[in-house]
Formats: structure tokens, sequence, C-alpha cells
């Protein structure tokens, strides 16, 4: 199955062979897919699962852009860690846990920056919470590439 995707991917490169590496167009590809993906899921919790409101589980209540955020981003950090790790980032040596671990802190790092910028375009500039959340994943995924590629799997050449 590995293999048919990147076949599928990589069909597709030629057009874009004088603009960018193969793995930037990887990334392009599995991140937008995984982005569009994570935004759908956002809608269908901000809509229609939180249905606007408050979503108490008791010990803590979340209000509902971010308990959509949290979920869309639960399903994002799974997809996304299998996509970098076996189609765009396949060079790295790195052991799989390492990967996954520093995949992690830049996920959480990511997801931070996230929350924070959501909560501030939503609660203090009183903007759609689904317009923040597009404007806020481009900033976000133009971080993750650069995180990614140069800490979760980079290449170690001292191996």
């Amino acid at each position: 199955m590995k293999n048919k995707l990147i076949s599928c991917i990589d069909f597709f490169y030629p057009l874009l062979t004088k603009w960018m590496p193969i793995q930037t167009f990887r990334y392009l590809v599995c991140g937008g897919s995984n982005t569009l993906l994570g935004l759908f899921i956002y809608f269908i919790g901000y809509q229609y699962l939180f249905t606007r409101q408050v979503f108490d589980l008791g010990f803590f209540a979340f209000k509902p852009h971010v308990a959509a955020l949290l979920l869309s981003s639960l399903a994002s950090f799974l997809i996304g860690f299998l996509l970098n790790k076996f189609i765009v980032f396949t060079g790295s040596n790195l052991k799989g846990r390492i990967q996954l671990f520093r995949y992690f802190l830049a996920f959480a790092f990511n997801l931070l920056v996230n929350y924070l910028m959501l909560k501030m375009l939503v609660e203090i500039c009183l903007w759609g919470a689904m317009i923040s959340q597009i404007i806020t994943t481009i900033l976000v995924i133009s971080i993750s590439y650069l995180i990614q590629k140069n800490f979760s799997f980079k290449v170690n050449k001292d191996l």
C-alpha cells in the first residue's frame, strides 16, 4: 500500500520538478490531505458533535472551538505521523520511537501555537471559528514542515 500511495503521489511530480524537490512535493500532498481531513473533522466537530456549545467533561469544560480543535488534532497527529514517516521523510535513519517522540514534541508545539492563535482570533478579535482555524492552519503548516524536516525526521549523518 505504501508503494502504491508513493506511486500515485509521484505521478504528478514531473509537473513541478523545476520548482521543488520531491520531498517537499510529497510533504505538500500528504500534509495538504491531512490538513483538509483535519479541517473537515474540525467542521464536523464544531457544527455537529459539540453543537456550538460548551463541551463539559464534568471535571473540565471546553468551548466548542477548542473541543473541535482537540478532536481534529488527535486524528491529524496519528495520520500525519504515519504519512511523514512512511511517505515523506523515508530517508531518516532515526529509530521509529525517537521519530514518534520528536513528532509528538513538534505536534505539541504546533498545537499550542494553534490553540493560542485560535483563542486570540475567536475570543479577542471575534472572528468566526472556521476562518480563524484556516488562517491558523496556514501558519502552523509552515512551522511544521521546518520542524519535521530538521528535527523529527532529520537524517543523522553520523550513523
